[in-house]
């Protein structure tokens, strides 16, 4: 099996196109198994690029633990960057349907290659049941959640996956590997959620570190920037144009308001390509 392994800001994952193979037989085993970072390739998951009757490409996510998630902001940066690079379709605005919908992402082509590309989010998803989670109010605005002894006020939204948001003082001293798991699994949200930590630096920037479900500690987030934005502008503590500082990079997003898209732009970049025999 062909693979070619993409980063977006350090949220690396293996692709595999379906476009001239056939599609792995069970792709959740296959993601344990290249995503392990000693006795596979060594990735956040897996991500298969397929054909589309709707769009340009089709992505489906899998996360290291093999779960099948909804959606991955730096992984449809990558999709269009391979699906334009790799000649699918050379064009400047690529289309890619995945588990939230059809998503529009415009490229900024230098050298003949896709370097940093600007996506089209979509809606932010307010309503708590939609999100899911059981958490008071539509979206949840820092809610208290106790966790391991810990109060933290958590405000919850969806880009087509679930996302807490919790502002804290300082963030590169912040118990990410003990509270993130806890608030990934907390009952309050049914099918788990990523969870970010978040230091405002200045009303138009922060910097902030995600536990990811079914993941772990990562690099970047793509839905979890976007969901970042939006937390900031429904709680007041941030503005409607915000660059987010992630361990990875640097991610732009922008969002105007409830019933409007949110914006990401940020870089993909290529890192090999390779041959699978496990």
């Amino acid at each position: 099996m062909k693979f070619t392994k993409m980063h977006g800001i350090g949220n690396d994952y293996v692709y595999v196109s379906t476009f001239d193979q056939k599609a792995p037989a069970d792709p959740a085993a296959l993601a344990r198994a290249v995503s392990d970072r000693h006795f596979g390739v060594g990735s956040d998951g897996l991500i298969l690029i397929v054909p589309s009757e709707r769009a340009d490409a089709r992505m489906r996510m899998f996360n290291a633990d093999g779960s099948e998630s909804e959606m991955c902001g730096n992984g449809v940066r990558c999709v269009a960057k391979y699906v334009y690079d790799h000649g699918i379709a050379r064009k400047n605005r690529i289309s890619i349907e995945t588990g939230r919908g059809i998503l529009s992402l415009d490229l900024e082509i230098d050298d003949g290659k896709a370097r940093r590309i600007r996506v089209n989010m979509g809606a932010p998803i307010l309503q708590g049941s939609d999100i899911p989670t059981t958490l008071p109010g539509d979206p949840p605005l820092e809610v208290p959640v106790l966790l391991n002894g810990r109060e933290l006020k958590v405000t919850a939204v969806s880009m087509g996956n679930p996302h807490a948001v919790a502002y804290v003082d300082d963030v590169a001293r912040f118990p990410v590997e003990i509270l993130g798991p806890i608030l990934e699994n907390h009952p309050s949200f049914p099918r788990r959620v990523n969870a970010h930590f978040v230091e405002i630096l200045a009303p138009n920037e922060v910097r902030m570190r995600t536990w990811e479900r079914g993941s772990g500690i990562t690099l970047a987030c793509g839905t979890g920037a976007c969901a970042v934005c939006v937390a900031g502008v429904l709680t007041g503590k941030s503005e409607s144009k915000l660059l987010a500082h992630l361990p990875g990079g640097d991610l732009e997003l922008e969002w105007a308001g409830e019933g409007s898209p949110v914006f990401m732009t940020g870089p993909a970049t290529e890192v090999f390509s390779g041959t699978w025999d496990g």
